[in-house]
C-alpha cells in the first residue's frame, strides 16, 4: 500500500443516494479519499484516527451564510469558520453584495470582489465560496467576467429590498443600495438578471447546469402594509409581531412572480431560499407543476426547522424571513421527509448581542435580522430528523451532496476515492444541549438556547486536514477559496 497522509479506522460510512450505512476504513493521501475499504492497512500511514462507533458523513457544504454581514469580513472568517468546522461544515458558501453591510461600498464588482477575496485568504479554517448579488444594472454586464476569472456561478436576488429595509419598513432605499442616481432595484431589474444570467448560460454550455439564480422571496408592498397594521393595531409583540408583519403568503406571492418571470425569460435554475411557512411551500409546489421545465431547488434553514417565535426568548431570533408558528415548523419536516425540500443551510449571519438590540432592548422593530447556527447545521437535522424517520443517507444528500451538486462543487458531498477528504465523524448516541457559550462563534447566544439533540460532531476533517479534534478547533486556517465548477 501507497504511504496514505491519514486513515480513519472502522467509521460507519454515510453515502448520499445510497441505502444504509458501512463499516469502513477511509485512507487519504494529499487531501483527496484514496481508498474506502475494510480493514486497511496503516503501517505506512502518517496518522490514524480512530472512527469506531461514529458515523461518517461528508463534510456538510452550508450553502447559505453571511460571512462579514455585522462584523468586519476579517473577523467573521475566522471566529465563524471556526463554527462551522465544530459542526461539521467543511465548506461554507456565503452570500455578499455591494451596499451598506460587508464591505460597505457599492461600485463594480471588478473592484469589489477582489477585495472580498484578499481579506479573507488565509483566514478561514473551511473551505469557502461565494454567491453574488447584481445590485445594479452593470453588475449585470459583469456575470461573464465574474464567470470566467472568479468562478463565481451562482446569483442572488433579495425581492423585497427595493421597498422595504433590511430589519423592516423603510422609504429610502438609495443610502442602502448604494445604487447608482436613477437605478430602480425592482421586478424589472429582477427580469434583467435572470436575462443576464440565461444568456450566460447559453453562452458557457459546459457549465450552464452550475448557473443559478437564487432568490430570498418576500414582497415588500406586503409587508409595508401588515408592519403598519401591526404596529398600530398592538396585539402582538416581540417574533410573533415581526411574523404577522411580514405574512406567510408575501413569501408566496413572491414566489409566484419570480417563477414567472423565470418562465418568461427562460431561466430554468432557480433556487428557492428559506423558505419558511407552510404557505410558502404550498407555493413553491405549485409552481413546479405550473413550470415544470424550471428546475427549482428548494431550501429551508436549521433555524426554521429547530424553533419558532413561541419557543424562542426575546428578540435575538429575528431573522428574515421571520421565525414561524409551531405549526409551520412542523410543516417544513413534513416537507423534508416528502423530498419536497433540496437542502437545509444555516443561512449563519453572525449578530452580536451590541448589534442585534436598538436602543430600546424589547422593540423588535429596531433589532437586527439575522443570526447564526451553521454549528448545529448537521446534528441538528441528524437529531431531529432521525426522530421522525429521516434516513442517515437522507441527511447527507440535505446539508452536502444536493447542494454540492447544485453549486458546482464537484468533489464535495460524499464519501468514496477520488472526492475531496472533507469528513465530519459524528457520534450519534451523544445527548446535548445547545449552549450558545459552548460555540465557537462570535455572537454569544442562540435561538435555539437550551434545544436537546442527540448525535453530536467529534470530528471534522478538510480535505484530510485535522481541524476538529474531539469536538475542539485545532491548527490554524487551512480553508481555500473554491472557483467553481471546482473539480479538487
Amino acid at each position: 500500500m501507497t504511504d496514505q497522509d491519514l486513515v480513519i479506522k472502522g467509521s460507519d460510512i454515510v453515502r448520499p443516494t445510497r441505502n444504509g450505512t458501512m463499516k469502513m476504513d477511509i485512507a487519504v493521501s494529499d487531501g483527496v479519499i484514496s481508498a474506502v475499504e475494510p480493514s486497511l492497512d496503516t503501517a505506512s500511514a502518517k496518522k490514524v484516527v480512530d472512527g469506531s462507533g461514529l458515523l461518517a458523513f461528508p463534510g456538510s457544504v452550508d450553502a447559505h451564510c453571511h460571512w462579514g454581514i455585522y462584523n468586519p469580513l476579517t473577523e467573521d472568517a475566522v471566529t465563524e469558520s471556526r463554527a462551522a468546522a465544530q459542526g461539521g461544515t467543511t465548506t461554507a458558501m456565503t452570500y455578499i453584495r455591494t451596499g451598506q453591510y460587508y464591505l460597505n461600498k457599492g461600485g463594480p464588482y471588478r473592484d469589489f470582489f477582489p477585495e472580498v477575496l484578499d481579506v479573507t485568504e488565509g483566514r478561514a479554517f473551511v473551505d469557502y465560496a461565494f454567491h453574488l448579488a447584481p445590485m445594479q444594472s452593470s453588475h449585470i454586464d459583469e456575470i461573464p467576467q465574474l464567470i470566467e476569472q472568479f468562478g463565481v456561478t451562482s446569483y442572488k436576488v433579495f425581492m423585497f429590498y427595493g421597498g422595504h429595509g433590511l430589519h423592516g419598513k423603510s422609504d429610502d432605499q438609495s443610502s442602502f443600495l448604494m445604487t447608482p442616481p436613477g437605478e430602480r432595484y425592482d421586478y424589472a431589474h429582477f427580469e434583467f438578471i435572470m436575462r443576464g444570467l440565461q444568456a450566460a448560460r447559453e453562452r458557457y454550455p459546459d457549465i450552464a447546469e452550475f448557473l443559478s439564480l437564487s432568490l430570498h422571496c418576500e414582497t415588500a408592498e406586503i409587508m409595508t402594509a401588515y408592519t403598519e397594521m401591526v404596529e398600530q393595531d398592538g396585539d402582538l409583540e416581540g417574533l410573533a409581531a415581526y411574523s404577522a408583519a411580514r405574512p406567510p403568503h408575501s413569501e408566496g406571492l413572491a414566489i409566484t412572480i419570480a417563477a414567472y418571470l423565470a418562465h418568461v425569460t427562460g431561466l430554468t435554475n432557480v433556487n428557492l431560499l428559506h423558505l419558511s411557512s407552510a404557505t410558502a411551500i404550498e407555493a413553491a409546489l405549485l409552481m413546479a407543476v405550473t413550470y415544470p421545465h424550471i428546475d427549482f431547488r428548494r431550501e429551508v434553514t436549521i433555524g426554521h426547522l429547530l424553533t419558532d417565535f413561541e419557543k424562542t426568548i426575546g428578540l435575538y431570533g429575528k431573522v428574515n424571513p421571520p421565525l414561524r408558528s409551531p405549526e409551520d415548523v412542523e410543516a417544513l419536516w413534513e416537507a423534508v421527509l416528502a423530498g419536497d425540500v433540496d437542502w437545509v443551510v444555516s443561512d449563519h449571519a453572525c449578530c452580536k448581542p451590541e448589534t442585534k438590540l436598538g436602543p430600546d432592548p424589547d422593540d423588535v422593530w429596531q433589532a437586527k435580522s439575522g443570526f447564526g447556527g451553521t454549528e448545529y447545521l448537521l446534528a441538528g437535522v441528524f437529531s431531529e430528523g432521525t426522530k421522525r424517520g429521516l434516513t442517515p443517507n437522507r441527511v447527507a444528500e440535505l446539508v452536502s451532496w444536493n447542494p454540492a451538486r447544485r453549486f458546482g462543487l464537484l468533489t464535495k458531498g460524499d464519501i468514496a476515492p477520488g472526492f475531496d477528504a472533507d469528513i465530519a465523524l459524528l457520534d450519534p448516541g451523544t445527548d446535548w444541549t445547545v449552549r450558545a457559550e459552548e460555540s465557537e462563534s462570535a455572537q454569544g447566544y442562540s435561538p435555539m438556547e437550551g434545544t436537546q439533540l442527540k448525535g453530536k460532531v467529534k470530528h471534522t476533517f478538510v480535505r484530510g486536514t485535522h481541524v476538529l479534534d474531539n469536538g475542539s478547533v485545532v491548527g490554524s486556517p487551512i480553508g481555500k477559496y473554491l472557483a467553481r465548477p471546482y473539480s479538487g
